[in-house]
């Protein structure tokens, strides 16, 4: 079964309320409260309102996509934040950038530098910056997950567990009416399409409700597909980042290396903001820090981001404001740096095999 024709592209909700806007669905008392299919019907009725409402599709279609999902254990264990870790930069760093992400970058970065370097010119951000998301989020297409989406956004939208730290029923109910819109607007069915546990589909891992307002037909097919074309995903991650306000030609990061007489009140100060740009280069110079020229001339505000490298010392980065730009895609500096690295050495790992070929032909 396919959505086909039942919406076409013009009708998506745009002046609808978000996720954080919406309470989470009533709950019935787990012991007694009547089912529908896998899920509890009070549930399930109020949400097929709400996607009805808000994505404008028919009731009697979303009530039998809703009654044929399927609710799945795995989905629900793996939402559940995993015990605490120690933060370890180096080692985080060492499981993405490896020889696996990186051949495979460099293949994909020659086989479709097309469409990297329109990204680049439609939206400014260099083939480095989306190679690296790319490769950290599914390793070019090669992991992009194996639940049935449908399962995996009803499950959460509908028995999310009880034991979470926080109910976050409402954002995936929201993000299950956006997926339904999606194949309705690309004739996709449902219940065919495979994702993350939490619902995160193609090669750049996009949420339904980023495929809606930020993913593209970069190359004009027909239709947003980011699960086999690269130059829609290539695309659509360029287009995010525009869109969460990268700047052109602007630098992610500078190397900082803090001195260490540095009080640890300045310290204190200084990370306070995390990783959002707060500082001038003159306010750091003013407290210490010894900036390169590069920094010193940077016309914007800068963040101090402490990467701990468990019981070593940590290393340290100023952000930009695209470093905090990488950092909506997922609000970690360990991941920001993480890309921006691995885009870094997949892009040279790619223009030496280019040049190599060239000279042997």
């Amino acid at each position: 079964m396919t959505l086909g024709t039942v919406l076409s592209h013009s009708a998506r909700a745009q002046t609808t309320p978000d996720a954080s806007s919406i309470s989470p669905l009533p709950d019935a008392t787990p012991s007694a409260r009547p089912m529908l299919g896998d899920w509890p019907a009070q549930q399930a009725q109020a949400l097929t309102a709400r996607i009805v409402q808000r994505n404008g599709l028919p009731q009697a279609l979303v009530e039998r996509l809703i009654g044929k999902a399927q609710y799945v254990p795995t989905v629900a264990r793996l939402i559940l934040p995993g015990p605490p870790a120690i933060k370890n930069w180096k080692v985080y760093r060492s499981r993405f950038l490896d020889s696996l992400r990186i051949d495979a970058g460099s293949d994909f970065m020659q086989e479709f530098g097309v469409w990297f370097a329109r990204a680049q010119e439609r939206y400014g951000v260099p083939p480095h910056i989306v190679a690296g998301i790319l490769g950290v989020e599914t390793i070019y297409g090669r992991n992009m997950g194996h639940f049935r989406v449908v399962d995996a956004l009803s499950t959460l939208a509908l028995r999310y567990p009880a034991q979470a730290p926080r109910d976050r029923s409402a954002y995936f109910g929201v993000q299950l009416g956006d997926f339904f819109q999606w194949c309705a607007q690309d004739g996709r069915d449902p219940l065919q399409v495979r994702g993350s546990y939490a619902g995160a589909i193609g090669m750049p891992q996009f949420m339904p409700e980023s495929i809606l307002n930020y993913a593209v037909d970069f190359d004009d097919g027909g239709g947003i597909d980011l699960i086999n074309d690269p130059a829609d995903a290539i695309g659509s991650v360029a287009s995010y980042l525009s869109a969460k306000g990268w700047v052109r030609g602007q630098p992610t990061h500078f190397p900082l290396q803090l001195p260490p007489d540095l009080p640890q009140a300045s310290l204190d100060t200084l990370l306070g903001p995390d990783i959002t740009p707060t500082f001038t280069p003159d306010q750091l110079a003013a407290m210490g820090l010894p900036l390169l020229p590069q920094a010193r001339a940077y016309a914007g505000k800068l963040a101090v981001v402490q990467l701990p490298n468990a019981g070593a010392a940590p290393d340290y980065v100023l952000g930009t404001d695209n470093f905090y730009v990488i950092t909506r895609y997922n609000q970690s500096a360990f991941y920001a740096l993480a890309v921006i690295e691995l885009g870094e050495v997949v892009a040279a790992a790619a223009a030496a095999a280019t040049a190599g070929a060239r000279t042997q032909s």
